[in-house]
């Protein structure tokens, strides 16, 4: 069986660990049954062990029962930089291994049921898990919207970034992410309604900034060529500019140029909304 899964970009500013958006970027997992564990790897991710210890081996061998299979795995999505890599691997492991609920195996192995659900279902989406169940509320996404995403060449691992958070935060900080949230629901559904300060956070983004100094200064830049926002993407290092889609090679260009500015190498992306999530063998269209 084969199963393909987007990326996400998870809290989107003020949506910590709440909002996550599926993105373009997709990784494949086919399983066929063999005489031994064999794992095949592709792609981003490639370097890592193919073994047991690979994150589709372990999940493929805990929904089949057993490791008699033949694992490949295919990817576009970075390790490690923010865009749900783990999350995304998780489900199509599960999925191509047969199992009746791919959403709550990816979310408990990755331990976010926001990644986890934006994956699964494509779009917008706020998850949380209530009585050990990942609930999902889907949003609309305004069609005139895309995104770019500057990827930077060093990884941040998503322990690292959330070790530098506080504890304990203050209630008008907390009041303060909500109105954002609210305010950025509305204009990802409705384009003319979003403004620059939407992805405005209190509660991660600056704290983060500590592991990547540079990541305020581009994302203000982003927002004086063009974009109509920008944000961390999950836990980064990745950066998301929320753009009209007719402003996008623009942004792209622009988004370079900003990188090489502040000394920063990497990529940038110029990436559509996934709309369709989790595809399995002959609804999966070729790369």
């Amino acid at each position: 069986m084969r199963a393909r899964v987007p990326a996400s970009a998870a809290n989107l500013g003020p949506g910590f660990d709440v909002l996550a958006l599926a993105l373009g970027l997709y990784i494949e997992v086919e399983i066929e049954p063999a005489d031994r564990l064999i794992v095949r790897s592709a792609g981003e991710g490639a370097e890592f062990a193919n073994d047991a210890n690979h994150l589709a081996a372990m999940v493929a061998i805990e929904v089949a029962g057993h490791d008699r299979l033949a694992i490949s795995v295919r990817s576009s999505i970075p390790v490690a930089r923010g865009l749900g890599s783990s999350a995304a691997l998780a489900i199509a492991a599960a999925a191509a291994a047969g199992s009746r609920d791919p959403l709550s195996v990816g979310a408990e192995i990755d331990g976010h049921p926001e990644n986890a659900a934006a994956s699964y279902y494509g779009g917008l989406v706020s998850a949380t898990v209530i009585r050990n169940k990942v609930q999902v509320a889907r949003f609309p996404l305004d069609d005139r919207i895309s995104f770019v995403a500057l990827v930077p060449d060093q990884p941040l691992s998503t322990k690292k970034a959330r070790s530098v958070l506080p504890e304990m935060v203050h209630r008008a900080d907390v009041t303060f992410n909500m109105g954002r949230m609210a305010m950025l629901l509305a204009g990802l559904g409705d384009m003319s309604r979003l403004t620059k300060d939407v992805c405005a956070d209190r509660l991660h983004q600056d704290y983060r900034s500590t592991l990547f100094p540079q990541a305020p200064e581009i994302m203000s830049a982003l927002l004086e060529r063009g974009a109509l926002a920008s944000c961390w993407s999950g836990a980064g290092p990745t950066l998301l500019a929320i753009c009209k889609s007719s402003d996008v090679a623009t942004i792209v260009a622009e988004g370079s140029s900003i990188l090489q500015s502040v000394g920063v190498r990497g990529r940038v992306l110029q990436l559509k909304p996934d709309l369709r999530g989790l595809l399995v063998d002959d609804e999966i269209p070729d790369w």
